[in-house]
């Protein structure tokens, strides 16, 4: 089997060379705001890796991620319990002024129109200012689809402990408010889910996308998914052994409706890419 490096150093040659041969074409939008510049695409991209460990320092190495931001990020509030918002972590992201401006108006310590923590916890969501919750709300207070209650991350661990080979186990990020929010222009995710499947002793993950900024987001999102995938696998062994001590990680698997950057970022890129 190729070493995880060789897999994903094939996967950036393959985007590398179609970003180069990608016509820059006009996007009327970008983040619910007017796009600053062209941008290249690459449309319907997908992509399969074998995920040999759960040492994180493999994939810091392999994936190259924004550090320390992605770690404190993913641990301090899409894993917290929380439904954060606008959270403390963003402000070392390395594109936090870019960021900033996204923040809504007329509040203290304004908030996003969503936060990954709001949908990975989204039964208390936006019942506090920050998204902190002092203690659990009553029952009654959980957020309720047209039938049946909303259900969130510890849900899904839930579900694939009593049936580790369910096909049920989808973590959505993609709301049905977030087509309203489309509509009068706010941000929505990029991401849609994640799908969990347990076949032949591995767990697997599918992360489809609508967008992705290559330039931005690209290595962070790979990263932070199979973080997320861990974190799962983890808990699944700590709640019941003797179904999960076996099961390790399987395969991510990617598709990105709009794989894309500027073409200012290609520019910059492509300088680095010659070397």
């Amino acid at each position: 089997m190729l070493t995880l490096k060789t897999q994903f150093d094939a996967v950036l040659a393959d985007i590398r060379y179609k970003f180069a041969r990608a016509p820059a074409i006009e996007s009327g939008s970008w983040q619910s705001t007017k796009a600053p510049d062209r941008m290249v695409e690459i449309l319907n991209y997908s992509f399969c890796l074998d995920l040999p460990t759960t040492d994180l320092d493999l994939y810091r190495k392999v994936f190259k991620p924004s550090l320390p931001w992605a770690d404190e990020h993913f641990e301090q509030e899409r894993v917290s319990g929380d439904p954060i918002n606008p959270g403390l972590t963003w402000r070392i992201w390395p594109f936090s002024k870019s960021a900033d401006t996204h923040r809504r108006d007329g509040e203290v310590d304004p908030q996003f129109d969503h936060s990954y923590a709001e949908r990975y916890w989204p039964k208390f969501a936006g019942l506090t200012p920050d998204g902190v919750l002092p203690e659990t709300p009553e029952d009654s207070k959980i957020r309720q689809g047209v039938r049946f209650p909303y259900g969130d991350l510890d849900d899904l661990v839930e579900l694939l402990v009593a049936d580790p080979t369910t096909r049920q186990a989808y973590l959505p990020v993609w709301f049905p408010e977030d087509l309203g929010a489309a509509r009068l222009n706010k941000r929505v995710p990029c991401t849609l889910g994640y799908h969990f499947i347990c076949r032949d002793s591995r767990l697997h993950v599918v992360y489809p996308m609508r967008s992705c900024d290559f330039f931005r987001h690209f290595l962070d999102d790979i990263y932070l998914t199979v973080r997320l995938l861990i974190q799962i696998l983890n808990s699944c062994k700590l709640a019941d052994p003797a179904k999960w001590h076996h099961i390790v990680p399987g395969a991510f698997t990617m598709h990105i409706t709009s794989l894309h950057m500027f073409e200012s970022d290609r520019r910059i890129l492509s300088r680095s890419w010659e070397k």
